[in-house]
């Protein structure tokens, strides 16, 4: 028997789920939590062979809380599930070294598929989303650029972002209209929410 903790924080979709993974005749949910620093004690608790967590929760975001499970309880492997297969999240989900990725609207069969796969110590990663950060293209700016086109997205305008940094107002605007070149935008605004729809302005990467 599989034992599975499943951590969702919307009660619907975690009830679904759980109702769909223990119709399954070697799979059993032996513990669920709404909240992502609720992971790691639940899991030391119950020991798991796979988690399911979804890559947004509340406390502790999925990833975070996926890595620190790696760490704390490295018998329990992870599938992670999105609700939206941002390319820059696959990438983050890739680069933590989680076992599965996958679309939270996947069939029920795939899912359990998935789990026995991943329980089974193979990596499971949905071929849309693989895809979708394949082809992702690398982000054109620089470090500092990013922390300028940050802070402007953080509602900072030139003159504070320059206080930040220790910049004149004059430098920061002059790289604010290179980022706007770079990302082939209209205007500040528009730079960001490229950047932002790209996943370039996500402190975690």
């Amino acid at each position: 028997m599989i034992r599975v903790l499943l951590a969702e924080d919307m009660h619907l979709v975690r009830g679904a789920l759980v109702a769909l993974l223990n119709l399954e005749p070697d799979i059993e949910v032996v513990v669920e939590v709404a909240e992502g620093d609720k992971i790691v004690p639940a899991a030391r608790a119950s020991n798991p062979d796979v988690a399911i967590i979804d890559i947004d929760l509340p406390g502790k975001d999925g990833l975070t809380a996926a890595a620190e499970l790696q760490v704390e309880v490295p018998t329990c492997r992870t599938l992670m599930l999105t609700s939206l297969g941002r390319p820059a999240t696959v990438r983050r989900a890739l680069a933590a070294k989680v076992n599965g990725f996958m679309l939270k609207d996947a069939p029920a069969d795939k899912l359990a598929n998935a789990v026995r796969r991943i329980a089974a110590g193979e990596r499971v990663v949905d071929s849309q989303l693989a895809l979708a950060a394949w082809d992702m293209p690398e982000c054109p700016l620089t470090e500092r650029e990013t922390e300028i086109l940050r802070l402007a997205a953080d509602g900072h305008d030139a003159g504070q972002i320059a206080g930040k940094l220790f910049l004149s107002p004059g430098t920061v605007r002059n790289y604010l209209a290179s980022i706007v070149t770079k990302l082939g935008a209209r205007n500040r605004v528009d730079a960001i929410r490229i950047a932002r729809e790209a996943g370039w302005l996500s402190n975690t990467g």
